[in-house]
């Protein structure tokens, strides 16, 4: 699938083997979510825009480089907030833009309850935080939301997708980037994905039920 990118670097292959082991303590989980989070936001990335840009060093002046475009992260909540902070340790000067959502459990599509997007201005570059790709519904009203704001650039960070939901995600946004460290064959009857790592979010925050 063209704009469809899935890490090959062994390091992700190793930090999502732990993150789906039902033994890996929330603790353990949020640090291999914080670490396949910043391979994701290097891989996706890679292409931004540079401007040439004077710098003085202590020894003489050069010419290099910095972005020429603002970022935007764009966390659908919860479990998006896992993957915030290592986005912003590498583009500092990004904004941050929260969307809630939650699943119906009786009919798994996403309802929105939460949206601050501003009105105009809208940044060069999208970045949708997502953790898990799964019937793509979330990510989907994330993306129409940030379309209607005006970003024309979205590229969404997911780090587990379901091969159906990403399929069916990029028959509708063919233009939009998807970076995911793994692709799983199936979704169950209830849109987890299989084998999947189960409620990220739950896992993230200790907040799984008995």
């Amino acid at each position: 699938m063209q704009n469809v990118f899935e890490l090959t670097h062994p390091l992700a292959a190793h930090h999502l083997s732990i993150l789906r082991d039902i033994r890996t303590t929330p603790a353990q989980f949020r640090t291999q979510i914080h670490l396949l989070a910043m391979l994701l936001a290097v891989r996706a990335t890679d292409d931004l825009g540079m401007e040439p840009h004077v710098v003085q060093t202590p020894l003489t002046q050069m010419h290099g480089s910095r972005m020429a475009q603002r970022i935007g992260i764009v966390p659908i909540l919860r479990a998006g907030l896992g993957l915030v902070e290592p986005v912003l340790q590498l583009i500092p000067e990004a904004a941050v833009w929260h969307l809630g959502m939650y699943r119906d459990e009786a009919t798994a599509q996403p309802v929105e309850y939460y949206c601050k997007l501003p009105v105009g201005n809208a940044v060069d570059v999208g970045l949708v935080l997502d953790p898990m790709l799964a019937t793509g519904g979330s990510i989907r009203a994330a993306v129409l939301a940030l379309k209607r704001w005006g970003v024309r650039d979205i590229r969404v960070l997911s780090v587990l997708a379901a091969k159906q939901g990403v399929e069916q995600f990029h028959q509708e946004f063919p233009e939009v980037k998807v970076f995911v460290a793994g692709i799983d064959p199936e979704l169950n009857d209830h849109k987890f994905i299989v084998p999947g790592l189960g409620d990220a979010g739950d896992r993230m925050f200790n907040t799984q039920r008995d």
